[in-house]
């Protein structure tokens, strides 16, 4: 693991941890956080590490808003901004592998993920999102899915049966609005946390297998 930052002029910055397999790679997944954490979530950090065995090229990175506020929830109107900043990863992570390049992250940094895939296709090959928060919590009605039907990148969703972002039933219904190929990945007895001390190697393997599944890239061997 190497720290990553690049901050050309006239660019968003980019700041995070590279992660290199053993050997070379041919695909790439940037991964980042969610609104009230950093790249250095336990989450990321576990699954970049995983994903990294598998032999994917891992960056985990801090969204602009991060970057410039340690501390809290995003501020409003940072959404356009934390884009460009997945978008720029996208931009420097793509030169080193000869494949495909995967965007994903927890919560809000999935959201922006998506968001910036239904705006801009091609940007990417796959969006792995982690506890989409599909809406606030007691808030059903308050749906985050109006770019959803101009969704054509292939995504994968991993959500706990106890996120209060989001049932597994909501979340079921709300993919058919999606013009992509979609697969969630329910993990039992989990809330929005997704990862714990109890669940985190059974987690990590449930997320690899479902990404090399879902995205026909090689299965990492069994230890």
């Amino acid at each position: 693991m190497n720290v990553f930052t690049d901050s050309t002029p006239d660019h968003p910055p980019v700041r995070g941890f590279l992660h290199r397999p053993d050997a070379p790679p041919a695909d790439a997944l940037i991964l980042t956080h969610g609104a009230g954490a950093n790249c250095s979530a336990p989450l990321l950090v576990a699954l970049a590490d995983a994903f990294s065995a598998a032999g994917l090229l891992v960056l985990r990175c801090d969204l602009p808003f991060r970057q410039f506020r340690p501390h809290g929830p995003p501020p409003r109107g940072s959404a356009e901004r934390d884009q460009h900043g997945l978008r720029r990863a996208v931009e420097l992570i793509r030169p080193p592998v000869p494949g495909r390049v995967f965007l994903g992250g927890h919560s809000y940094g999935g959201r922006q993920a998506s968001m910036l895939a239904a705006s801009e296709p091609g940007i990417c090959d796959g969006l792995l999102l982690l506890s989409y928060p599909l809406h606030p919590p007691k808030r059903p009605d308050q749906l985050r899915t109006a770019h959803f039907p101009q969704l054509r990148t292939p995504a994968l969703f991993v959500s706990g049966t106890r996120d209060g972002f989001g049932t597994t039933e909501e979340l079921t219904e709300a993919l058919k609005l999606i013009p992509a190929r979609t697969r969630l990945l329910p993990v039992e007895r989990t809330g929005h946390e997704l990862w714990t001390k109890r669940n985190a190697k059974e987690l990590e393997r449930m997320v690899v297998d479902a990404f090399a599944t879902h995205f026909n890239v090689p299965h990492p061997e069994p230890k």
